[in-house]
């Protein structure tokens, strides 16, 4: 029988040790960790994830701020508030949500964010320091996903496990935090090109799918008494929901459950852990553990 993991119930308990440490902060005499999302435009899934966001900052006794541009903001506008926000001794970290406008180079917004205050873990230097095992700020999903396989006590030292996807944002940060000292894997990164993809999930203890297509990873693919670890979140067509759609992962879930050890739900598994790295990243952030 599997054990399935519970982001949502993680996500709650860590929150509250954050709430705790500010707390504790707060009580010294210093400022609350401050947080800031820009947005720019009114994409209904953008929209919704930034209120999770300032939401939870609350919960834990972070100050917020949410800065709104409307879609036809100009890049040179958008570099400027952030060159402000770097300049802004007030504050910790910030974040510019995903993704941007088309006339907006977003790779040239990640390069413009002080790494020191890249709460998103997406600045090439706190990229390149994750990839040679140096302290930095970890994307949040991939720092989501290490923080509820350790919090279950999935054992990895030693275990193959199999990355699905290499996408810069998921799949390539959580191969190389894998394969670090602590986590101590055999990693493979699979992708659209890979040949053979079932015999090598096959072979795999742990699976982390994170390719973005719904049901991809079927019962056939796994052997078992693996883990599986979901990351997908796409809306599907639903006729059983008001909204008309659902969220579906990226694992066949009926057909895979009965083949693990542990495995995530979606939604309710990796998704609730995204913000609370983030808050992590922000807490580390206040506290210039990192970058002094």
């Amino acid at each position: 029988m599997y054990q399935l993991i519970d982001g949502k119930a993680i996500s709650e308990k860590v929150k509250a040790e954050i709430a705790e440490e500010v707390k504790n902060i707060v009580a010294t005499g210093k400022r609350a960790p401050h947080l800031a999302v820009i947005i720019v435009g009114h994409d209904g899934g953008s929209e919704t994830y930034v209120a999770h966001k300032v939401k939870s900052c609350e919960q834990v006794g972070f100050k917020s701020t949410k800065i709104t541009f409307e879609a036809d903001v100009t890049e040179a506008e958008l570099l400027a508030k952030i060159d402000e926000l770097n300049n802004d001794e007030e504050l910790d970290g910030f974040i510019v949500q995903l993704p941007l406008p088309k006339h907006i180079s977003e790779q040239k917004v990640i390069e413009a964010i002080d790494y020191r205050k890249d709460v998103d873990g997406f600045h090439p230097v706190n990229v390149g320091r994750l990839s040679i095992g140096l302290p930095c700020y970890v994307c949040a999903t991939p720092s989501g996903i290490i923080e509820l396989i350790k919090r279950y006590q999935i054992p990895t030292v030693g275990k193959n496990c199999v990355v699905i996807g290499r996408s810069n944002i998921v799949g390539k940060p959580v191969a190389s935090l894998m394969m670090q000292k602590g986590c101590d894997a055999t990693v493979t990164v699979c992708h659209s090109r890979t040949k053979n993809l079932k015999e090598i999930c096959l072979q795999a203890d742990i699976i982390i799918a994170a390719l973005g297509q719904p049901e991809f990873l079927t019962g056939d693919m796994v052997k078992n008494g693996a883990a599986v670890i979901d990351v997908g979140t796409t809306r599907v067509p639903s006729d059983k929901t008001k909204s008309g759609f659902r969220l579906s992962g990226d694992v066949k879930f009926d057909e895979v459950a009965p083949k693990c050890s542990f495995i995530t739900p979606v939604p309710g598994g990796v998704g609730p852990m995204t913000i609370v790295s983030l808050l992590k990243n922000t807490l580390l952030a206040a506290k210039g553990e990192i970058y002094n």
